[in-house]
């Protein structure tokens, strides 16, 4: 497995020595599958994450999603290439034999309610609004009757692949090596309302929120908001942070108050761990997760 959840052998392999020219040459088609998009990491990355893999596939044993309870988790992902669908498929049902799968606004409920949580329960997200979302995972929610909350990087929605200009830019969302993976539409998103799909804000322009002073902080996350309020007609009322490591990647003294006067109900990090009543919801912790996990994986992280 590497960082974004490749688990079979051959594969990686065959990543970790591609590269040369045959890598230049495909620098700018659009990707479509999670090989595709594995062939661009560095060996080293790679190498990393595989015995990472192995390491947990250790401490899986034993594991039990079930000796745990009483808890809100987040599972979230990124995307759903054309070689990821069997594996999401697999996943939500095997999270789904462990708790009931619920909406982010029942989520934040449940969690600032007045009752104890009761029994365990799993809000699936997605970051950075790829159109792979659209293309390959709402069927398969839909399917599953499982609601999503999709966190929308505003300024990256509805950028076009035939347009040269956005290609560069589209190709340059991931700093460290060029890869185009096209991103959702407006009308994708409107379509999406229907099926049990909801938006929250990515800020306007993936921003490192550490990086800005606390007023650039602000127009990223209003005016995120009120572009995704216009372009669906629909409330934005939760906001996941970009990186998302707190202290790392932001620093809470400063985006809780941002977020609770820019009208936020939840500021999601990417810290993992479960939620409970009355934990924190602009401290919301959440479990990166890949979608061609084995199970193995998913029982070690969703059992801490």
């Amino acid at each position: 497995m590497d960082a974004y959840g490749n688990t079979g052998l051959k594969p990686y392999i065959w990543a970790a020595f591609a590269g040369g020219p045959e890598m230049d040459r495909q620098s700018m088609k659009e990707i479509r599958t999670y090989t595709e998009f594995a062939a661009r990491e560095g060996i080293g990355v790679r190498a990393r994450s595989l015995l990472r893999n192995l390491v947990i596939r250790a401490k899986s044993h034993g594991k039990q999603i079930d000796q745990t309870s009483n808890w809100v988790r987040f599972p979230y992902y990124h995307h759903v290439f054309d070689d990821e669908q069997q594996g999401f498929e697999r996943q939500l049902k095997y999270l789904g034999n462990f708790g009931d799968f619920i909406s982010m606004d029942e989520a934040c409920d449940l969690i600032s309610g007045d009752e104890p949580v009761d029994g365990r329960y799993f809000c699936v997200g997605f970051d950075d609004g790829f159109a792979n979302c659209y293309i390959n995972m709402t069927a398969i929610t839909s399917r599953l009757r499982v609601p999503v909350i999709i966190y929308l990087p505003v300024n990256w929605i509805g950028l076009n692949t035939a347009i040269e200009a956005d290609r560069e830019k589209i190709s340059q969302f991931y700093a460290e090596q060029s890869r185009l993976v096209p991103f959702l539409t407006w009308e994708q998103c409107r379509e999406m309302l229907s099926q049990k799909i909801s938006f929250g804000s990515h800020t306007l322009s993936h921003a490192h929120l550490i990086k800005l002073r606390p007023e650039e902080i602000e127009k990223e996350l209003k005016e995120s908001k009120r572009l995704i309020e216009v372009k669906l007609g629909v409330p934005c009322q939760h906001f996941a942070c970009p990186w998302g490591r707190r202290d790392v990647d932001f620093d809470p003294a400063v985006t809780t108050p941002i977020a609770q006067r820019s009208g936020y109900h939840s500021f999601a990090t990417t810290n993992r761990g479960k939620m409970q009543r009355g934990d924190d919801l602009y401290m919301l912790r959440r479990d990166h997760v890949s979608a061609n996990w084995e199970n193995f994986q998913l029982k070690y992280f969703f059992s801490l």
